[in-house]
């Protein structure tokens, strides 16, 4: 006589079991080491793991099932980064802890080239966008967000920061010089920096017509070389074409004076792939939270939002990063929608 059995559930047990599966193998756990600040598509991680696609797709199949990654669609490509933990799940203090574990390893110095290769590759198609795109620059801008539909978000936010009589400004990809007149009559001196001779001399034009005497123009990639910190750094749809934007949020922190600010305009996550192709764009805008944490982890103290519904469907943030004085500390936060 056959006795039936009862079957058992291991359901808790076998979340923490894929837990460990994932953090199991050496090459899931570099992949996890690499996505601590940055977001990779499949063929990029293939690229800087030397591995075939089909192998780091199983990798990161893994690590997405055991929720150690997240995935974002941007047009067809989906990009994978790291989870956050949840404490107050089940498995959320391991999951923690294996991350905090994870973020002491050192990449092997050859994964390390390759990231910067993947970086370079993509840096290299947004300078190669507005070398050829200059002349376009304003008509591409206005496809989604021009500076008419955030300028007056943007100035409220400074106006309402009060800064002193000689505090100074910089501005990161100024492009045609718009935001430039602003930024002089508001600061004692403005330094504007870009990486593309073209889009430069555009602003060099725009400040001759408007006689800005206390502009400064420089040819110079925000991230490698040298140029003058300042009180108020300003990027104004910018961040989307760095390669890696929570590494240039770390890189420009360093630029801002103590006591001074980060203000930075960009778009909310999207899935209007087109825009890589019209507007040059490297990255899909970018979620309210992401740009909060990167930065964080900058030294930044989160402040001020402001979050604007357009018309064409697409939602801009006006962000407000400040940098604690060390005498006064961490500013308080204050959010708007």
């Amino acid at each position: 006589m056959n006795i039936r059995v009862p079957q058992l559930s291991f359901e808790p047990a076998d979340e923490l079991a894929a837990l460990c599966k994932a953090g199991g193998d050496p090459l899931r756990l570099n992949v996890l080491r690499a996505l601590a600040n940055d977001s990779f598509g499949v063929l990029e991680l293939a690229q800087i793991f030397a591995t075939g696609q089909s192998g780091m797709s199983h990798h990161l199949k893994v690590l997405a099932q055991a929720g150690l990654v997240a995935t974002r669609r941007e047009g067809n490509a989906i990009f994978y980064r790291r989870a956050l933990a949840q404490g107050d799940s089940l498995g959320g203090t391991l999951h923690a802890a294996l991350l905090e574990e994870v973020d002491g390893l050192a990449l092997p110095a050859e994964v390390q080239a390759r990231i910067t290769a993947v970086h370079g590759q993509r840096a290299a198609t947004s300078q190669d966008f507005f070398a050829r795109s200059a002349a376009s620059f304003q008509a591409q801008q206005d496809l989604i967000a021009g500076l008419p539909q955030y300028r007056d978000s943007v100035l409220a936010l400074l106006d309402a920061l009060g800064f002193a009589g000689d505090a100074t400004a910089l501005e990161v990809g100024p492009g045609d010089g718009s935001f430039l007149p602003e930024l002089a009559r508001r600061f004692a001196r403005v330094t504007a920096l870009d990486n593309s001779p073209a889009m430069l001399e555009l602003a060099r034009q725009r400040c001759m017509k408007e006689g800005l005497d206390n502009v400064a123009l420089q040819l110079a990639d925000a991230l490698n070389d040298e140029y003058p910190s300042a009180d108020c750094v300003v990027l104004n749809m910018v961040l989307h074409h760095f390669a890696a934007p929570a590494d240039a949020l770390k890189q420009l922190a360093l630029r801002v004076n103590r006591g001074g600010s980060l203000l930075i305009t960009e778009l909310c996550s999207h899935n209007q792939s087109w825009a890589r192709q019209a507007c040059g764009d490297l990255w899909l805008g970018f979620e309210q939270d992401d740009l909060a944490r990167w930065a964080i982890a900058a030294g930044l103290t989160p402040g001020e939002s402001q979050y604007l519904g357009l018309r064409n469907g697409f939602q801009i943030q006006v962000r407000h990063f400040a940098k604690p004085d060390e005498h006064t500390g961490p500013r308080a936060t204050l959010t708007h929608r």
